[in-house]
Formats: C-alpha cells, sequence, structure tokens
C-alpha cells in the first residue's frame, strides 16, 4: 500500500506540473503588468463596455485610447473597483452619461482629452472623490454646470484647455468648492475675461495658465489674483497694459506675457509684481538698446535678479556692446537664446556680470568660436550652451576665460574645425556635447586638459580614425559616444588613457572586426559595449582569442543590424568569459549557424534579442540555451523559426516574456510550454498556427487558463479562413469520448494481463480441442465419421501413457481380446494409420470406435496427448449426449492432483469409474476378476443417450453402485 500510495502522489504531481503554466488573453487591450497595467489601443469595438469586458477587478492602470467610441454609457466601469489610473483620450467621445464612472472610487486620474465633448452632465463626476487629475483638454465644452466638479474634493490638478469656455464666472463658479486645487489650465479657449462675480477662487489654486485666449482684462477687484503665484497670460494680443491697473499681483513669482499687447516698461511701472518674476521673453524687445531700457528700470527696482529670461526679442549684441552692463546682478541663468546674436566675443557682455553660473545662447547665429586667453574672466560660470547655432569653427583657447565650466553643450551646429588647443584650460569640465557636427579628425592633443571629463558626446560626426592616445588624458572619462561616424580603425593606443570607461557607443560605424586589444585598457569597468550597425562579419575574420574575454564587468552588449551581411555565424566561443552580461541583442542579423555552445558562458544573462537575427529559417540546436537560467525574457521575432521545442526552450526556468511574433511555426507544443514554469507574457501575433489537431493542445491551454499572457489571442485568425478565429476551432473531432476510450482501453488490458494466464491453465486444452474440432468439422473425414458412428470399427479406443503400457499389454489387452472375450480394441502403437497426423490418428480413433477407455495415472495426467484424448471424449459425452468414456484409474489418485483436470472432475463426478485392485485387497483374484466383468460390461452398453435421461443414467449408475459395493468398496470404486 506504500508503494502503490508514493505512486499515485507521483502521478498527481505529475499532472500538477502539467497544469502548472497556461495562457490567457484579453479581446481588445494588452497587459503590461500582470493584472494591474492595460493598454487598449487601436480596437475596431465602438462600445466601451465590449472593450473592457474581460478585464480582472484587479486592474489599477487602464488606457485606451486611438479608438471610436461614441459613447460612454452608465456602469461602464463598474466591473473595475480598484482602478486608480483611467486614460480616454484620442477616442471620439461625444457623450457621457451621467453614471459612467460609477463605483470608481478610488481612481486618482483621469484623461479624457482629444474628444469631441461638447457636455457633461452635472453628476458625471460624483463618485470621483478621490480624483486628483482631471484632463478634459481638447475638446468641445462651451460651458460647465456650476457644481460638476463638488464632488471632487481631493482635486489637485484640472486641465481644460483647448475648449470653448467664454465665461470665466462660469468656471470660477464650478471650481470654487476645490479646496486642494493648486493648477488649472485654461489655455487655448475663448476667454475675453477674468472677471468672476460673487464668486472666489480657491486659496489653494497658485498655478493659473490661461495663455492663447483672447483676453483684453483682467477683472474687476484687485485680490482677483491673489492666491496665484504662477500666472500665464502668453499669447492674448488683445491684453494691454491697462488690464493691469488695481491688480493685485504682489504674490506672483512667475509671470508670463510672452506675445502680449503689454508695454513691459509701463507694466514694471504700474505693477507692484517683484521684477524679478517676470519672464521677459519674447516682449518685444526688437532692440538692444531696449534691453539696455529694461535694465535700467530693474536696477531701480531690485539690486539682484535670480534669472534673467530675453529669448525669443529678436535682439543683437556687438562688440564690447554694454548691453547688460546697467542690469542687476544675475545670480544664477541668463537665456538669450532665439535671438539674432551673430558675435559673442568671448561673452564680453557678461563683463559686468560675473556672477552668472548658467548662459544660455542656443538658435542664434554664431559662426565662430573666437579665441578668449586674453578676455574678461567669467570664474562662476559653469554650464554654457551654444546648440542650434551655426558654428563652423572653434579656435584655440576659445574657453580660456571660464576656466570652471562643468557642462558645455556645442552639439548640433556644423563644426568642421576644433583647434587642438580650443579647449585648453578645461581642467573641471565633466560633460562635452560635440554631437552632430562635421568633425573629421581628432589629434591627441584635442581634450589634453579635460581631466576631469566623465561624458565625452561625439556622435553623428564625420570621424573615420580614432589616432593614438586620442583620449589618453581622459582617466576619469565613463561615458564616450562615438557612434554614428565612419570610424573603421582604432590605430594602436587609440584607446589608451580610458581607465574608468564604464559605457562605450561605437555603434553606426564601419568597424569590420572585433579585436580584444582595444578593450584590455578599460577591461575591468566597461559595462555597455554598442557595436551595433557595423561591418563585422565573423565568417571573413580567423577569431583565435575570444574577443571580450577579459571583460568580466560587461553587463550590455549590442551587436545587431552588422551591415551588410550581418555577422553570418556565431562561434562557440564568441561570448566566453562574459559571465557578468545581462542583455545581449543579436537583432537584425543575418546568422546561419549558431555554435552549438556559444551561449554556455552567459550564465547572468536576464534579456536576450534574436529579432530578425537570421537568415531564412532558423535552426536552433537542443540545448543552445542551457545554461541561461536566470534569462527572463526572450525576444525571437522574425526570425523564420518553424518550431518551438522543449529540447531548444526547456531549460528557459525563469523565463517570463517570450517574444515568438512573426515567425513560421505552424504549431506550437504545450509540453514546451509547460517546461517554462514562470512564464508570465507570450507573444504569438502573426504566426500562422494551423486550426487542426496538431494545435487542439495548444487551443485547449489558452481557453481556460490564468498564469500566461497571449498577446491579443482572440485576434488570431486560422491560415486560409479569416473568419474563423484560432480560439475557437472545432476541436471536437480530436477528442472524441476519449475519456471513455481510455477507459475502456485501460480495462481491457488490465483485464488480458489479469485472466491470461489463468485461461492459459484452466482452459488451454478446451480452446485447443475446439480449434481442432472446428477445422475438422468441415473436412470429409469429419462427416463420415459421424455417418459411420453406428457401425463402429473399433469397440474402444485404450487411451493410456506409454509408461502403463506394460500393464496394458499383460492384463488389459488379454482380459478383453482374449479369454473368450470378443471386443476390438484399437490400441495407438497397433492400429494408428502410418505417415498421418497425429491429430487426426485421435479423432479417428474416438470417433471410429463406440467407447473411449482412459487408463489414467499419473503419467496419464501429465501427458498432452492423453489430455487431449480425453478432451474428444469428454466432448462426446457432454456435448453429443453419448455415453462413450469409461475411466479405469491405476492408481489412487487425491483432489489435489486432479484439482488442475476439471474435465476429468467433471466426468467422474457425473460418471461411474473403475479403479484397478491394488495388492492391497484382501482377495485380489476374486477382485481382478469383478473389475474385468464390470469393465466388459460397461464397454458393451451402447452409447446413445437421451437429452432428457439424466434421471434414468443416474439411476442405472446408482444400481452398479450398489452391486459393486457388495464385493469389496476398498478395491474398485464406482461412485
Amino acid at each position: 500500500m506504500a508503494g502503490f500510495a508514493c505512486q499515485l502522489l507521483s502521478l498527481l504531481c505529475i499532472l500538477g506540473a502539467l497544469q502548472l503554466v497556461r495562457g490567457y488573453s484579453f479581446r481588445n487591450c494588452m497587459e503590461h503588468k500582470k493584472g494591474q497595467v492595460f493598454n487598449c489601443y487601436n480596437r475596431k469595438e465602438e462600445n466601451m463596455t465590449a472593450i473592457i469586458d474581460d478585464l480582472p477587478s484587479t486592474a489599477v492602470n487602464l488606457s485606451i485610447n486611438t479608438n471610436h467610441v461614441p459613447r460612454i454609457l452608465n456602469n461602464t466601469f463598474t466591473r473595475l473597483p480598484n482602478l486608480l489610473l483611467l486614460s480616454l483620450d484620442h477616442n471620439q467621445i461625444r457623450d457621457i452619461e451621467q453614471l459612467a464612472f460609477h463605483n470608481l472610487t478610488h481612481l486618482k486620474s483621469l484623461n479624457l482629452s482629444f474628444n469631441l465633448i461638447s457636455a457633461l452632465s452635472p453628476s458625471v463626476f460624483h463618485d470621483l472623490g478621490n480624483l486628483t487629475f482631471l484632463s478634459l483638454a481638447r475638446n468641445k465644452l462651451k460651458e460647465l454646470p456650476g457644481d460638476i466638479f463638488s464632488t471632487l474634493v481631493s482635486l489637485s490638478n484640472l486641465i481644460i484647455r483647448e475648449n470653448f469656455l467664454r465665461n470665466f464666472t462660469g468656471i470660477a463658479k464650478s471650481i470654487s468648492d476645490l479646496q486642494n486645487l493648486r493648477k488649472l489650465d485654461l489655455c487655448q479657449n475663448h476667454l475675453t475675461s477674468l472677471s468672476h462675480f460673487n464668486v472666489s477662487l480657491p486659496k489653494s489654486l497658485n498655478a493659473l495658465y490661461v495663455c492663447y485666449n483672447s483676453l483684453s482684462t483682467l477683472g474687476n477687484h484687485s485680490s482677483l489674483l491673489k492666491p496665484i503665484q504662477l500666472l500665464d497670460l502668453s499669447h492674448n494680443p488683445r491684453l494691454s497694459t491697462e488690464a493691469f491697473h488695481g491688480v493685485d499681483l504682489e504674490g506672483v513669482n512667475y509671470l508670463r506675457l510672452q506675445s502680449t499687447g503689454v508695454n513691459i516698461f509701463e507694466f514694471l511701472n504700474i505693477s507692484n509684481i517683484y521684477a524679478g518674476h517676470v519672464d521677459f521673453s519674447n516682449t518685444s524687445l526688437n532692440g538692444s538698446s531696449e534691453v539696455i531700457k529694461l535694465c535700467n528700470i530693474l536696477q531701480k527696482k531690485l539690486p539682484k535678479i535670480k534669472n534673467l529670461d530675453l529669448s525669443h526679442n529678436g535682439f543683437q549684441i556687438g562688440k564690447n556692446s554694454p548691453i547688460l552692463n546697467n542690469c542687476p546682478e544675475i545670480k544664477e541663468a541668463l537665456n538669450v537664446s532665439h535671438n539674432q546674436i551673430k558675435i559673442i566675443n568671448c561673452l564680453d557682455f557678461l563683463k559686468n556680470q560675473t556672477q552668472v553660473q548658467v548662459l544660455n545662447v542656443e538658435h542664434n547665429h554664431i559662426t565662430i568660436l573666437p579665441p578668449c586667453d586674453e578676455a574678461v574672466r567669467l570664474p562662476n560660470l559653469l554650464e554654457v550652451t551654444f546648440r542650434y547655432n551655426h558654428i563652423l569653427s572653434i579656435k584655440s583657447f576659445a574657453f580660456k576665460n571660464t576656466p570652471n565650466l562643468k557642462i558645455l553643450k556645442l552639439n548640433i551646429n556644423i563644426i568642421s574645425f576644433l583647434d587642438q588647443k580650443a579647449l585648453k584650460g578645461l581642467n573641471g569640465l565633466e560633460t562635452l556635447r560635440l554631437d552632430n557636427n562635421l568633425l573629421t579628425t581628432l589629434t591627441k592633443n584635442t581634450f589634453e586638459d579635460l581631466i576631469s571629463l566623465q561624458t565625452l558626446n561625439l556622435r553623428n560626426n564625420r570621424i573615420s580614425v580614432i589616432f593614438s592616445e586620442t583620449f589618453f588624458h581622459l582617466g576619469n572619462l565613463t561615458i564616450l559616444d562615438l557612434g554614428g561616424n565612419k570610424i573603421t580603425h582604432f590605430q594602436q593606443s587609440g584607446l589608451n588613457g580610458l581607465r574608468r570607461l564604464a559605457k562605450f557607443y561605437l555603434d553606426g560605424n564601419k568597424l569590420k572586426m572585433i579585436d580584444p586589444s582595444f578593450y584590455h585598457i578599460f577591461q575591468d569597468t566597461l559595462t555597455v559595449l554598442d557595436l551595433q550597425n557595423n561591418q563585422i562579419n565573423l565568417l571573413s575574420e580567423k577569431i583565435v582569442v575570444p574577443p571580450f574575454m577579459n571583460l568580466t564587468k560587461l553587463s550590455d552588449l549590442k551587436l545587431g543590424g552588422q551591415q551588410p551581411h550581418g555577422l553570418a555565424f556565431l562561434p562557440t566561443f564568441l561570448f566566453q568569459g562574459l559571465h557578468s552580461l545581462r542583455s545581449l541583442y543579436l537583432t537584425d542579423n543575418k546568422i546561419s549557424l549558431f555554435g552549438y555552445n556559444v551561449f554556455d558562458d552567459l550564465t547572468d544573462l536576464n534579456f536576450l534579442s534574436l529579432d530578425s537575427c537570421c537568415v531564412g529559417v532558423m535552426q536552433l540546436q537542443p540545448g543552445i540555451f542551457k545554461n541561461l537560467k536566470n534569462l527572463t525574457t526572450l525576444m525571437i521575432e522574425n526570425t523564420g523559426m518553424q518550431n518551438f521545442s522543449k529540447e531548444v526552450f526547456g531549460s528557459l526556468t525563469k523565463l517570463q516574456k517570450l517574444q515568438l511574433d512573426h515567425n513560421v511555426m505552424q504549431q506550437i507544443d504545450v509540453e514546451a510550454l509547460q517546461s517554462l514554469p514562470n512564464l508570465q507574457y507570450l507573444d504569438m501575433r502573426r504566426v500562422p498556427l494551423s486550426c487542426t489537431c496538431e494545435n487542439s493542445m495548444l487551443k485547449n491551454w489558452t481557453e481556460n487558463n490564468q498564469d500566461v499572457y497571449v498577446v491579443y489571442l482572440y485576434n488570431m485568425q486560422c491560415p486560409g479562413d479569416a473568419k474563423t478565429k484560432f480560439y475557437k476551432f472545432d476541436t471536437s473531432v480530436c477528442y472524441i469520448d476519449l475519456g471513455e476510450y481510455m477507459f475502456v482501453g485501460t480495462t481491457l488490458v488490465v483485464f488480458l494481463f489479469t485472466f491470461t494466464p489463468l485461461f492459459y491453465v484452466k482452459l488451454y486444452w478446451k480452446f485447443k480441442y475446439s480449434y481442432y474440432v472446428f477445422r475438422s468439422w468441415f473436412s470429409e473425414q469429419w462427416r463420415r465419421l459421424r455417418e459411420e458412428e453406428e457401425n463402429c470399427k473399433y469397440d474402444a479406443f485404450i487411451s493410456y501413457n506409454s509408461s502403463d503400457e506394460m500393464w496394458v499389454m499383460d492384463q488389459l489387452l488379454p482380459n478383453l481380446e482374449g479369454k473368450g472375450s470378443s471386443f476390438k480394441l484399437c490400441l495407438h502403437h497397433r492400429d494408428f494409420e502410418p505417415g498421418r497426423y497425429i491429430l487426426d490418428n485421435i479423432v479417428s480413433a474416438v470417433y471410429s470406435s463406440r467407447k473411449t477407455v482412459c487408463v489414467v495415472s499419473r503419467n496419464f495426467l501429465s501427458s498432452e496427448w492423453c489430455s487431449l484424448e480425453i478432451q474428444m471424449a469428454s466432448y462426446r459425452l457432454f456435448d453429443e449426449h453419448r455415453d462413450v468414456l469409461l475411466l479405469v484409474l491405476l492408481e489412487p489418485l487425491s483432489d489435489r492432483q486432479l484439482s488442475s483436470y476439471h474435465r476429468m472432475r467433471k466426468v467422474m463426478l457425473k460418471k461411474t469409474y473403475l479403479q484397478w485392485p491394488g495388492t492391497e485387497c484382501v482377495d485380489p483374484t476374486q477382485s481382478q476378476e469383478l473389475f474385468w466383468n464390470q469393465l466388459r460390461r460397461a464397454i458393451g452398453t451402447g452409447s446413445r443417450t437421451e437429452r432428457k435421461g439424466d434421471d434414468t443414467s443416474a439411476h442405472t449408475r446408482g444400481s452398479q453402485h450398489s452391486e459393486t459395493h457388495k464385493s469389496d468398496e476398498s478395491c474398485y470404486l464406482l461412485p
């Protein structure tokens, strides 16, 4: 019993394991975090309820966008009571019923922007007491019900920009009870005034955006904007200076007046706002004289200013220009971007502003940065950006006067000449951006003084060669970006000096080989290496040493997109030594062969991308991923893969995300999926899975499941039949009463194994006899024997074993054929026809004799042919109802010895049998004589019996028994 229990437990464990991993999907949404985050994008459903009807109640973040859902019905989201973020933008929504958001009591963010909503029910947001963010931007709202937001007691951010609102009083009334409201965005409406009669704005409101409206007046009392700290009035061309008369702006700490009709000089004279809180960008300061005028006014109002924004004004700065001389002292940032500046003359316009820390000169027309070794020093300047200019060249000592720069941005220009001494003196520089220029050459002196540099970006230039010791002095550099150039090779010692390099980007160049000698300088520090989109082809190079062997800390390696023919081959030792690698990208290559052990050293790999990596059909050898025990994400889209087998993928026991999109396999083995116990995400879109019995288990696996998310399962079509979906193709023909058939088949097998030995022992001769009788039934001889039955050739056929032949010849033959007896006996050694089959001789002897006398002994019972002879005779006795069988026992036999011969026992129970008197009899001679007389009389009686004569026969047997018993019961037995 203990063994059976163990086997049963093992079976249950196996069945449980088979159910460990199952698949599930959603009809219209993609899951991004199990049971919590969903995105329903660009679906064909027009009913919002239909889109989300199969989502779980555990969802907390739901985005439904870019659909055509004209109406949201009552109780649409009742099934999702745990939602915290709900985005319904870009859905062409026109109408929202008043109970549409019923039961969303936990919702914190609701986005209804970019729809066609023209009106809202007063109670539509009634249940959203925990809402903190609400966006109604880009709709067609003309007015708001007075108490529409009354229940949104937690609302802090309200965006209603890009609508058709005109009445600010109505808006103020709708938000008056929102005591937690901090930001209100009303930009791009049709507001003409901020007047709000008999209504006060919430005291918590500190940011008000009313840009791009038609404001001409601000309000009717001074306390209108008292709680506001950030006020955006930009792009209201009708707004004039007069609108600010009597308006209290003392609490405002940031004011935007761009593109308005406000005269900035008059405004500063009449307003009580702190001048340092005004954004002066795009305030029509078209000439340097107007900037000087502004500075004079500011100088009178405040001695210092934290930030000064003069962008988008269109002024120029000439040589030795006093433009900022009279301005208050700028403590932090100066922005002069988006102007007409062409010459900066070593920033001499800052000679009286030496405290500036951040300078923005983007989007101007500067063409050259001249030498500045004798210019005014600006020791406090930490960051300068010259992006989006037309800088062509940078001369020597261009930044000599700014020795403490930390960040220098020269990117997105047309720099083709960078003097070897252009960056001299920048010992403290940490970040240098030179990307997106026209640089072709770098020398060992270019970065000589940049000993503190940590990030160097040279992407998208025209550099073709890295000369020796170019980066020799950059001992603290951690990020080097050389991507998007034309680099074909590195000269010897070209990368020397990069002792702390952690991230190295070489993608988009023309490298043709991977030389391990390049990386020996930073082999103990490098974590990211990007070699994508080069010209590396591993078939064309003889790689003797594993190229990444010594990069012991490398965690991210990109080798995708090699041009023009891809990597072609992945040698077995290619990734040898990369025990710390976490991410590997091999996308967009044309690999025809993978080395069997190519991934063996990547024991810490978490992410592997093989998207579009192969040419033709991808052939992955079994066990190729055997050591990737920590892999969690595998991307193998568009690889031409024809099968998904357990032998290849079965070792990925920690895999969570599997991308199989756009492959050519027609079936997926469920057993292979079951071998991935941690799988959570499966994408097999655009895979031509056949809707046949080969995929019946896969279809059932995806039908009722809870563990693995299958992306858009319900959109997958059967190949050649666009009307039939994979998830519901008919599998009934594959499982017709399978359980019943398995039960019946198992029962038959158990029955055969149990009873076949028993049948063999008990019924072997019965079957064998029946077979021979059936075969003989149709023979001519059989019919002839039956016809001549009444005119038998012999009186008795003697069946005996050869070991008893002496008794037969000495005793039986003389007493039956001699001593006055006229019986003719059939003996096999004397009367069987020579050359004839033994079986035919036996059948002939039985049916040619009126009686069959079986001389039974222990030897007789063990004889196969004797057993067949008694079977023949007993058949005539029981089945043909002919009294033809006589039993003579030569020796006493116990019940145990006869137990195996049920046919003989049956004869002995129904017929008289004789036993040869032994020497133990009182009078052996008399007993033997009586034995022979009884035997002669039995042979002499007829063989025909009546079918209903059982009583008569019994009587006869009983009489015989009485008669014989009088003689000596112990010498012969007549039951």
